[in-house]
This record gives C-alpha cells, structure tokens and sequence, in this order.
C-alpha cells in the first residue's frame, strides 16, 4: 500500500470501529466486503449494477446510490475496481468520490492500476485534505471462498497507521512500501514472476507428457524439486481440473502484464519474461481461456503444439 504524503496536518484518524463505505462489488470486492460485515463492521456500498449487492444487502449492508454518498457518510472508503478508466468514473463528476471526501478521510484503492493513475488519484485528493493509500495482495494468494488476500504492499505513517488494524482483518501481512503508487509496482512485479511461473512449468509438463511422461507424476516430481514454489504447489493441481471459477483469469493477469510493460518502457527497463508471458495470453484469450484461470496456460499450450 502507499499513501500520499507523510505530513499529518489535517488528518483525522477514524474511531475504532469505522464506518465503512465500499465501491465495487465484483467477485473480490463482494468477499471483502462480506468479511467486513462478518467481522461486524457497519458497511455501506455502492456497485455500477445494483444487483450485485442484493446478497451483501440481505447480510446487513447498507445500500447507497453513488461514490459521493459513500464518501460522504463513511469514515474510511475501499475501493475495488476493474483498471484506470473505471476508476477514473468512480472518482469524478457530480456523483464521485472526490465530490464526496472531507479533509482527513482516508481513501484505499485496491484493485491494480497503473501506478500512474493512482498517483494522479491520490494528488487529487491531497488538495482536498484527504489521504489515499493503494493496498494490494498478489494474485497468486486469490482463491475462491478463501481470504481475498494474504499479504499487503503497504505504507505507513499517519493515514495508514489509523487503516492498519482494518488491513490486518484482511492480510496476514502488512508492508511499508513506499509512497503513492509503489505498492502498485510491487504487486506488477510480482505477477510478472506468476506469469512466467506458470508459463514454464506448463512448458516444462508439456514436453515431460509428450515424453511419454504421466501428467501426475510429473507434476508430483516438478512441484516437489527446486522450481516447486509455493505458488506452483499450490496451483499444479487445477492443471489435472482446470476450475469453471477462476482463481486469477487470463484476462485480468494480461492487463497487469501489460501494466507492467507499460511501466517497463516509462523507465526504461528490459522485461523479456514479460513480454514473453504478454504474447502467449493473447493466444490464450483467443482461444477462449479469458475467463479461465492462468492455469489454463497448459491447455493453450498444448492446443498450439498440436497445431504444429
């Protein structure tokens, strides 16, 4: 997470049990969300389609129309949404965030943007008084029905320290990063390895199953050596059943890829793996596997060798 300044002037540090507003209901912020309320905590939320929240609502959430109000009425305000153009809606007009903040209010933004957006964000809210901060937990964590995260990329001091209890409800780790935007060049550089992880072992099974090799010993043999990360251990499995409920689709690990790439060229900084990763899922959204979880890399390997 990262936040916008270290200067405390003008902030307000919410009660021990704020009021929390939320801003997108997809399937990671709905989870979040429902941990809060689980955790007793008062929410309030709005969501671009109103039906999404009809579950949340049924366990206590309180329904609001717009970002404004949810600004307006809360303490503390989360958000998660898709990329830079949705939450550039969430944020301005009549009806945005920024319309609704007070001086002092702490902001997060959770879901990965580019760090250029968040940075720009979170200067628009430092001249109206309050404070952001861009938390965020690696993909590989993301299971379904299983915490939405375990790990942060977190900044301090003041802002963050008043949000630190909340974030602990929801990571079992939180880390001081840096200022606005780091955290989200961390979780890039993270999910650059996840990629390529992944694309290798698939690469790797795939000539040990052509081999003549059984798909299961091999990925007993593989995850238990030297490449054998926790994230590929925890994973290898939905390659034999690949989920119909994505842990972490294609379509969303491109788009960090992407932001990565774009931040790569900004610097400038070399990303080979990346770029490698960026072009085999495009081949797998069009074959299909957007909405499929990046184990599905397997299958889209396999499809294109069988072409050849």
């Amino acid at each position: 997470m990262s936040h916008t300044a270290d200067d405390a002037r003008g902030f307000v540090a919410p009660e021990a049990r704020p009021r929390i507003g939320f801003i997108g209901l997809g399937a990671m912020g709905s989870r979040i969300a429902g941990r809060l309320l689980d955790a007793g905590h008062p929410v309030s939320a709005t969501n671009r389609t109103a039906a999404k929240a009809q579950p949340l609502i049924e366990r206590g959430l309180a329904w609001i129309s717009t970002a404004r109000e949810v600004a307006a009425s809360t303490d503390v305000v989360l958000s998660m949404v898709t990329d830079d153009e949705a939450l550039e809606a969430i944020a301005t007009g009549s009806d945005g965030l920024l319309a609704g903040v007070r001086a002092g209010q702490v902001y997060v933004d959770m879901r990965t943007v580019s760090p250029q957006a968040s940075r720009q964000l979170a200067e628009r809210l430092a001249a109206r008084g309050a404070h952001m901060l861009d938390a965020r937990s690696p993909a590989a964590s993301r299971r379904p029905r299983a915490e939405p995260s375990r790990s942060w990329s977190a900044v301090t001091p003041h802002a963050f320290a008043a949000v630190e209890p909340l974030l602990r409800e929801l990571g079992r780790t939180v880390t001081h990063v840096g200022p606005n935007g780091q955290g989200l060049v961390l979780k890039l550089a993270i999910n650059i390895s996840l990629a390529a992880q992944m694309l290798a072992f698939a690469e790797g099974l795939l000539l040990a199953e052509r081999s003549g090799i059984d798909r299961r010993l091999a990925i007993d043999v593989m995850t238990q050596s030297p490449i054998g990360s926790p994230m590929l251990k925890t994973r290898a499995p939905l390659v034999l059943d690949l989920p119909e409920t994505a842990w972490f689709d294609i379509g969303l690990m491109q788009k960090d890829i992407a932001l990565a790439l774009a931040a790569a060229r900004r610097l400038p900084v070399s990303l080979p793996s990346a770029a490698t990763a960026d072009q085999m899922l495009t081949v797998a959204r069009a074959s299909g596997y957007e909405r499929r979880d990046l184990a599905g890399l397997f299958e889209v390997l396999a499809h294109v060798s069988e072409r050849r």
